[in-house]
């Protein structure tokens, strides 16, 4: 379960940064793919670090857990989106 919210978290932090910083937008198609991946990216570091699994809430699913997911995977949208868009804008520059 946290792997699809921090996807999907990602997605909408991939696009929310591409309507942000309008010299990085890659239109919503590439926004959403480089969200998805840094949310994935994003939500996986947490785990790994411990701060972000719902392994160990009661029954998996605790407000605490599912916002740092949400937010990992938001955060990690953007940054993908943002590091795509400087390295697209350098090629086509």
């Amino acid at each position: 379960m946290e792997l699809i919210i921090g996807l999907i978290s990602g997605a909408i932090g991939g696009n929310a940064a591409g309507g942000l910083l309008k010299n990085l937008n890659q239109g919503t198609l590439i926004n959403s793919l480089a969200g998805i991946v840094g949310g994935g990216l994003g939500g996986t570091i947490l785990s790994q670090l411990g701060l972000g699994g719902m392994e160990g809430a009661a029954g998996g699913m605790d407000l605490g857990s599912i916002l740092s997911q949400v937010a990992g995977g938001g955060v990690g949208g953007g940054v993908v989106l943002a590091i795509v868009g400087v390295i697209r804008n350098k090629l086509t520059g």
